[in-house]
């Protein structure tokens, strides 16, 4: 019989809806049932296209004996770690504190019922003894053992760690502290000393692209153009890592898109899951680095990883779906492997010796007796091989690819998570809004708009936001994460399509971040609501972890938005937020990117410029804009006609019969040009 979890619409936990484990969602019901029984709780967190995750439902949750003793000893309580991130965060943190070790998923906990406070924990347990861990049958007993004879010292242990969890937040530095650049400084060298000069990255195995990290760099060089010495080592850094991720296999060649990381250190074989908030980020980097650059291969990449987004995560609705499991019929990246016999038989006999050479199906397996495409030889070594022109060897590998993707998609498809979270929708939103700038494609920018739309109507209900959509249902209080990304996302889509209804609700997230988030204390913004459900502690995360920092993102938007409507209150908020973080930037800026791009606008105000006029002349100046790199640039493009325009934007007015440019950094501001060659040579002079 399906157990509790088969009333959810998370897909994560309608995976363990006929387990035979009596799984409880998160809620008052477990732990009052808990409580009455005398039992601890057992919480397991995870998420959908976990591979680990996986593996122990399998072995342990699907098993009668094993879920025989989980019934017996515990209460237990299985929480899709997507839509309640809250909880999430907490308990990775306990985790870490209890064993001083790494967090992940699965992640497995032990609470005190009486005040859901652990006092146990870990990430993934093998249901026999191995890996230097016990079997997970004997753990439960020693588990419940400890709290049935240990209660004192459970309860001592959980007010010492909620005393602990109060304490990781650093405190502020006063008003009178400047903030310079220097934790920026300390960055960059901290990442010259971890970049792997060979094949990209940071670090060795396994790679993570950690695209805010590349994004930063590139900004780090482009501040530095103007120098006598402009900073080429940052380019390089960037560039070499962003190619080495494209041309490797945690790309996907054949249908387009990335994958979560690399297990090696050459990106070749990676964890095969592809996530929402890993793509909307990387399409924005590619796209914006195909500007700074003008490589082919970044514009190339950044397409197909659009195309894969519209093509198989768009809903019907505009929003976004949360991702593409890992396995496929049982096995980890079946779907996405090969033999060379297979493609030899699906390829023209003239192409496939050139497709065999570019992706190395001449060469030894690389993937469990199979073959995961990455490339390995430059498109003119092949053509040359072959007595082809490079023209002749790309379009056979096109035709190629081509093929190979109309044979796959006949194949088992990985599943997909098919939530639509707020937070990773507006990640997609700002990528899609970035890439249709710099790749002048309008169905990118229409997508976005669509997915804003879909927002706005299905997920904002009662001047408030939520978090997750799923089966024609919106739920859960939206966290930090879910007002921040969206207000960055409405700022990019208003430099790509101006719409007076997106920035009133640029305007109302704004004002709900500091309503209800905002520590008016301290400085910063909690995760969670004043009004949110009461957990054993309120987080106010500085770090980026897989996706940005919720409070960078905070400040950098509402820093940006503060100039653009010359709203006060946004720009104290983002300098509260930066003064909040200011040890954790300066003592660890390699775990703080996010907020170290926002505090260079505090330190390097960002570049605003309002065009007004006819709808065509204003687009044509702004697309001429987006052609240069300028990471600190924004450049809105508002009709003569739009009226009600708010704050210090109902000052740059429209001027009849002419186009007219208004270009301000922070609070300063320039008399306005009336001509495309004047405003491009005050743009040409921006460091």
């Amino acid at each position: 019989m399906p157990n509790r979890l088969a009333t959810e619409t998370s897909p994560y936990l309608l995976q363990h809806a006929d387990n035979p484990v009596d799984w409880y969602p998160w809620g008052e019901d477990a732990f009052a049932l808990a409580r009455e029984a005398g039992k601890p709780v057992l919480l397991s967190i995870g998420y959908s296209a976990c591979h680990w995750c996986h593996v122990m439902a399998h072995e342990s949750f699907e098993d009668e004996a094993t879920a025989e003793l989980m019934n017996d000893l515990f209460v237990n309580i299985k929480v899709d770690r997507e839509e309640r991130p809250d909880v999430d965060k907490i308990y990775q943190t306990a985790q870490q504190l209890l064993t001083q070790r790494t967090g992940g998923w699965p992640l497995t906990m032990f609470l005190n019922p009486d005040d859901q406070r652990p006092f146990f924990g870990g990430t993934y347990f093998p249901n026999e003894a191995r890996y230097g861990m016990p079997a997970f049958g004997d753990l439960l007993k020693s588990v419940v053992t400890y709290f049935q004879d240990q209660r004192e010292q459970v309860i001592a242990q959980g007010n010492k760690l909620t005393e602990v969890l109060g304490r990781l937040e650093p405190p502020p530095v006063s008003d009178n502290q400047a903030m310079s650049a220097e934790p920026l400084a300390k960055l960059r060298a901290s990442l010259a000393k971890t970049f792997d000069s060979d094949f990209g990255g940071f670090g060795s195995a396994p790679k993570f692209p950690h695209p805010t990290t590349i994004d930063r760099l590139l900004r780090h060089w482009r501040a530095s153009a103007s120098q006598s010495e402009p900073d080429i080592e940052a380019l390089y850094m960037a560039t070499l890592t962003l190619t080495r991720m494209a041309n490797g296999g945690i790309y996907d060649h054949v249908g387009g898109g990335f994958c979560r990381y690399s297990v090696d250190r050459y990106w070749q074989i990676p964890h095969f899951e592809k996530m929402l908030y890993d793509n909307g980020p990387l399409l924005a980097l590619y796209a914006q680095a195909f500007i700074a650059t003008g490589e082919t291969l970044f514009a190339h990449t950044a397409n197909a990883t659009a195309d894969w987004m519209l093509a198989d995560m768009r809903s019907p609705q505009g929003g976004f779906y949360a991702s593409r499991d890992a396995d496929s019929e049982g096995e980890e990246g079946r779907f996405y492997v090969w033999t060379p016999e297979e493609v030899q038989e699906l390829l023209d006999e003239g192409d496939y010796p050139v497709f065999a050479a570019r992706f190395g199906l001449n060469e030894a397996a690389n993937f469990e007796g199979r073959w995961h495409l990455t490339v390995r030889w430059s498109i003119d070594d092949i053509a040359a091989d072959n007595e082809l022109s490079a023209s002749d060897a790309a379009a056979a590998i096109a035709r190629s690819l081509k093929t190979l993707f109309d044979k796959r998609e006949k194949r088992v498809a990985p599943g997909r998570d098919e939530k639509q979270l707020t937070a990773w929708n507006a990640l997609a939103i700002r990528g899609l809004a970035i890439a249709g700038r710099a790749l002048q494609r309008d169905d990118l920018i229409d997508a976005a708009a669509n997915a804003i739309d879909f927002i706005r109507t299905t997920l904002f209900a009662g001047e408030r936001l939520l978090a997750s959509y799923k089966d024609g249902e919106a739920k859960f209080p939206a966290y930090l994460d879910d007002h921040a990304f969206l207000l960055d996302a409405l700022l990019e889509l208003l430099q790509a399509r101006w719409s007076g209804e997106h920035l009133d609700f640029a305007v109302t997230i704004a004002d709900i971040l500091l309503e209800h988030f905002e520590d008016g204390d301290k400085g910063g913004f909690f995760f969670t609501a004043d009004d949110h459900e009461q957990l054993i502690h309120r987080p106010k995360p500085l770090a980026d972890e897989s996706v940005p920092s919720g409070n960078g993102i905070a400040a950098f938007a509402l820093q940006r938005l503060g100039f653009l409507l010359g709203e006060t209150r946004y720009l104290a908020s983002a300098e509260k937020t930066l003064r909040s973080a200011w040890q954790a930037m300066d003592e660890y800026p390699h775990g703080h990117v996010t907020l170290l791009t926002a505090l260079e606008e505090y330190v390097e105000h960002p570049e605003i410029v309002i065009i007004r006029g006819d709808s065509q002349e204003i687009g044509n100046w702004r697309d001429a804009s987006a052609k240069l790199y300028a990471p600190r640039r924004l450049v809105f493009a508002i009709p003569a006609d739009a009226e009600a325009l708010p704050g210090a934007l109902a000052d740059r007015a429209a001027v009849d019969g002419e186009t007219v440019a208004y270009r301000c950094r922070g609070t300063h501001c320039e008399l306005p040009v009336t001509s495309w060659e004047a405003l491009a040579a005050n743009l040409a002079q921006t460091r």
